[in-house]
């Protein structure tokens, strides 16, 4: 027997999420409750410069009540095309158009608790192009070198894991320089 919702209740819609309450049978028959946040989808995008500097944001995140280094990324507007997210993520994020995307990987971000799924793109060929940024950031660039981006990896500079999911599937696809 597979898993199977028996029942599904809507508890909370905010503006980038909705709650819902699951009661699901197991294959082995017992019942469980799951709490869901259903989430439309992000992007997260790795920009790296014609000199090889990588770009990130800091930005405040009030959850983690600190200051994180992130790459640029955003939720997917209501039928956008992941890539189409990326490229106006980067531009009002960064202020850059790329002019390359790679997918690098995508997956679930919590899937213990969230249907949010991401996509991480590699920009390239980077051109000045930007975009208002959203009312509600706060958003700082940073540049690194690679070098400089695996020491924070290594030192917990880096706590945002989609950050460090991305600088990995850079990494072991050879990108890296260091």
């Amino acid at each position: 027997m597979d898993y199977q919702t028996l029942k599904s209740e809507p508890v909370f819609e905010g503006k980038v999420f909705k709650v819902r309450i699951d009661e699901v049978a197991t294959s082995s028959g017992s019942r469980m409750r799951v709490d869901v946040v259903e989430h439309r989808g992000a992007v997260a995008i790795l920009p790296i410069d014609q000199e090889g500097r990588l770009w990130f944001v800091r930005q405040y995140r009030h959850p983690a009540e600190s200051w994180l280094l992130e790459i640029p990324a955003g939720t997917l507007s209501s039928g956008e095309e992941p890539e189409d997210c990326a490229r106006r993520e980067c531009r009002e994020e960064v202020g850059m158009a790329p002019g390359r995307l790679e997918l690098l990987g995508a997956g679930f971000m919590a899937p213990g608790y969230s249907t949010e799924y991401i996509h991480i793109y590699l920009a390239s060929e980077l051109t000045p192009s930007p975009l208002p940024q959203d009312e509600d950031e706060d958003l700082r660039v940073v540049k690194l070198t690679w070098q400089q981006a695996l020491e924070a990896m290594g030192s917990g500079g880096i706590q945002d894991i989609k950050t460090l999911a991305a600088l990995g599937l850079a990494h072991v696809r050879g990108l890296a320089d260091a």
